[in-house]
């Protein structure tokens, strides 16, 4: 696991190849072991690889969504807030144990986080894309991830540009 964790980077360009039908249902089937608080089961995962709806998915908001204009695969993220008040904190776990998933089975990704953000004028990305995806009102899209074989090359983060401050032991202690 640990592995996984320091060779995943967030990749904003994919290769024109499709994600193969047995990765797609291994991926489908970690979102489904994804834990959820008292096995609520909030989240609702939509598999996106038709590329008119990708190419649509890309201008989800105003910033940063372009990349899934090459991305071969999505996973929409939705949950039904009426079904468990942590539905965000659900959703975020499913989205970090598919992105594991990617990485474990050769394949990368980007997430795009849609909640709270815009559109346009008139429509949150979180309306455009219930429209785009046939949600019913009331669900919720908190992010979306862009997954696909990667066509750029970016290492893990060196373990020394680590935020080692960021951790305390028994205590928080401010440290310089």
């Amino acid at each position: 696991m640990l592995d996984l964790l320091q060779q995943r980077r967030s990749i904003r360009k994919f290769k024109q190849q499709p994600v193969e039908e047995e990765k797609v249902v291994q991926l489908s089937e970690a979102l489904l072991r994804a834990p959820s608080s008292r096995n609520m089961q909030p989240c609702e995962f939509i598999l996106i690889d038709d590329d008119s709806l990708l190419q649509r998915l890309s201008s989800a908001k105003r910033h940063g969504t372009s990349f899934f204009t090459t991305a071969p695969l999505a996973v929409v993220i939705a949950a039904d807030p009426k079904i468990s008040d942590v539905w965000i904190e659900d959703s975020a776990i499913a989205a970090i144990i598919v992105q594991l998933a990617v990485e474990s089975l050769g394949l990368k990704s980007c997430w795009a986080q849609l909640r709270l953000r815009g559109h346009d004028d008139d429509l949150t990305a979180t309306e455009y894309v219930r429209q785009l995806v046939g949600l019913p009102e009331g669900m919720e899209i908190p992010m979306v991830i862009a997954i696909g074989y990667p066509d750029e090359d970016k290492g893990g983060h060196p373990r020394d540009s680590l935020s080692t401050t960021k951790i305390h032991n028994n205590q928080f202690e401010l440290k310089n």
